[in-house]
């Protein structure tokens, strides 16, 4: 029999028989690790241990202990065991596709009556049982016309159209854990019992439309979390307490930020609340961007067609876009306009306008950019996922060698306001060449070191996204860590030297002759409605006291202190702090609580004392201590925090 060579992660080689599986592999190294593995990764492919290997490879063996492969296998054995317990309570539900996602996975169900909260109870206990019975789980390569037979024996149609997309070059995998089968390209644990038993849980079901075509049927999508173990789950269960209690949509009631209604589908209505924590925002920003050395533009709404075509987007993201048809002078035919779902190509218009020098580059334009997008109705989520934002979206236009300093100063520029934000803990994603892409090598080669010499020149380490890059360019990709340890990616930084191409963008070099510049898409906070609602899930609605809608509520005890209410306002006012009065005839316990719950970060109360002595009884939101200061340099002391942090450097 021929043999081959697999080379270990500790770089020895050994050879074996060709077919050997990883199984007999990790068997051979010793009998404790055949007992322990559970899959291995085979010239970078994760392989199930069932699977024979034909070829010289590396290899590495995993066990439970191994995160990222554990993991995923158990969230992934557990889809199948949950669509096993629903066959099995309910043998009429026709089973469709259950992939990993996030924390877990899903499994899409095709059953006439809704599942209830009770059914995940007792999916819940019956998917424990298939566990305990450790079933085996073993796997076959089947020919389609075979497959195809199966299922229309059993009354699968969704399985058999799944086997009409797999391309022909690819193997039919079958997987039976125990006596229960399903299509699946694997890799899987070995038997049902290497799936920890206490650390999953059924969270919620939502429909779905099969393949996510809404002419197609509805499905039942029952959702689930896996970990490696009973204190991981635990964690998570408090994380989302905790998060529950901060959903900016139930925060956003209590403060009275904004609301949205039927009548415009993802398109928010700010109340002023909300409209200040906005306003404030932007005004930071943009005093942010025009010390960073950036020129402001606006660009129009709608735009004729021909500029989306020009751009690409016409072909490639017209499933997004607000279509406009106007009848211009009553023509013959329509004119066809879109509103803008990015501000790019109108910042190459711009660019294009006047002749432009090597001297005049980097040139880097900001706009506010008030965008649309098609977004369907089950995405949308509060103002995390909109149809209307608004980005604080820049181009800047450089040439190929100023790739580097750009983005070195880009991201000194971006860790800056993350900073001033409170967001400290973020990393870096290096999006690198995908698989279908333009441009030389070379070129790849030579943009991909400068985003990453960049990153390490401004302190910051990356991780590689592999392939996940433009066909066009690769890209930084910044992530923010909240205060409940939720990742939220938001800035981003793009190379795009194909833009200007199909704009005909160019400048004149040094050398005299045209030259094509790079564009350079990037954003800090990204959408603006997104943002904010991260700013108000990270703190929990009490947001720096700068950035606090309602700032300071000065309230009466007894009626003898209206008057000097309204003077400790216009006090508070004149130092530039956002003050109200409320002198309505409630109990001052009353007031507190009302004024808590809308997170105004400062109560002052007013009595006859505080009348005499000029001084106010000061509360501060989350705190249960009261003190008594004095009026003047209390207001001192907020004008202080009520200054924006560009401001105060």
């Amino acid at each position: 029999m021929a043999q081959i060579s697999l080379t270990f992660p500790d770089g020895n080689s050994r050879d074996f028989d060709a077919g050997v599986t990883p199984a007999q592999v990790a068997e051979s190294i010793s009998t404790s690790l055949g007992k322990k593995a559970i899959s291995a990764t085979v010239n970078g492919a994760h392989y199930d241990l069932q699977w024979p290997i034909a070829e010289d490879a590396s290899i590495a063996i995993h066990t439970l202990q191994d995160d990222e492969q554990a993991l995923e296998l158990i969230r992934h054995d557990l889809a199948h065991i949950m669509a096993r317990a629903v066959q099995e309570l309910w043998p009429d539900v026709k089973v469709t596709i259950g992939p990993v996602r996030d924390n877990g996975w899903f499994y899409d169900f095709d059953r006439a009556e809704p599942f209830t909260p009770e059914d995940l109870g007792e999916i819940e206990a019956k998917m424990k049982e298939i566990i305990n019975a450790r079933d085996p789980v073993k796997t076959e390569v089947w020919d389609r016309a075979q497959a195809v037979a199966y299922y229309k024996e059993r009354g699968e149609p969704f399985k058999i159209e799944l086997l009409d997309r797999i391309p022909e070059d690819q193997d039919i995998r079958m997987y039976w854990h125990g006596d229960w089968q399903d299509l699946c390209r694997g890799p899987h644990l070995q038997n049902t019992g290497q799936v920890p038993a206490d650390a999953f849980k059924l969270t919620h079901v939502a429909g779905a439309y099969w393949l996510g075509d809404s002419s197609r049927p509805m499905l039942q999508r029952i959702y689930g979390v896996a970990f490696k173990d009973r204190k991981a789950l635990k964690a998570w269960q408090i994380m989302m307490e905790e998060a529950a209690k901060r959903d900016h949509r139930k925060l956003g009631r209590e403060m009275d930020l904004y609301h949205m209604q039927e009548e415009a589908p993802g398109q928010i209505f700010w109340h002023p609340n909300g409209w200040k924590i906005y306003t404030t925002l932007q005004d930071y920003i943009r005093r942010k961007q025009e010390a960073g050395g950036y020129v402001e533009v606006n660009t129009p709404q709608v735009v004729n067609r021909k500029l989306w075509e020009a751009s690409g987007h016409w072909d490639n993201y017209q499933e997004h876009m607000f279509i406009v048809e106007v009848d211009e002078d009553h023509a013959r035919e329509k004119t066809v306009n879109a509103l803008k779902p990015m501000n790019c190509p109108c910042h190459v218009q711009i660019f294009n306008t006047g002749l432009k020098s090597y001297r005049d580059l980097p040139l880097r334009m900001a706009e506010f950019g008030s965008c649309a997008r098609y977004e369907p109705s089950g995405a949308l989520h509060g103002i995390m996922r909109v149809r209307g934002f608004t980005q604080d979206d820049a181009h800047i236009f450089c040439t190929p060698d100023q790739i580097e300093a750009e983005t070195e100063k880009f991201i000194a520029f971006l860790a800056d306001i993350y900073a001033d934000l409170g967001f400290t803990d973020w990393t870096v994603k290096l999006s690198t060449r995908p698989e279908k892409r333009i441009g030389s090598e070379e070129e790849w080669d030579r943009v991909e070191t400068a985003l990453a010499n960049a990153t390490k020149a401004a302190g910051y380490d990356y991780t590689i996204n592999e392939g996940e890059g433009a066909f066009y360019g690769p890209k930084l990709e910044f992530v923010l860590t909240d205060a409940i340890g939720r990742d939220w990616q938001c800035g981003t930084f793009q190379v795009d030297p194909n833009l200007p191409e199909r704009l005909d963008a160019s400048y004149v070099g040094a050398d005299g002759d045209k030259h094509r510049p790079v564009m350079l898409h990037r954003a800090v906070v990204g959408s603006f409605e997104r943002f904010i609602g991260i700013l108000i899930e990270n703190f929990a609605g009490k947001l720096p006291f700068w950035l606090a809608p309602r700032q300071v509520v000065v309230a009466s005890i007894v009626s003898e202190a209206d008057a000097y209410v309204h003077e400790v306002v216009k006090t508070l006012q004149a130092a530039g702090i956002r003050a109200e009065a409320d002198t309505r005839n409630e109990k001052i316990n009353y007031k507190v609580r009302e004024h808590s719950l809308g997170k105004v970060p400062v109560i002052l109360a007013c009595g006859a004392r505080e009348v005499e002595e000029r001084t106010v009884t000061v509360r501060r939101l989350g705190e249960k201590q009261t003190s008594v200061e004095a009026l003047d340099d209390l207001a001192k002391s907020l004008a202080a925090d009520a200054t924006p942090p560009d401001l105060r450097k």
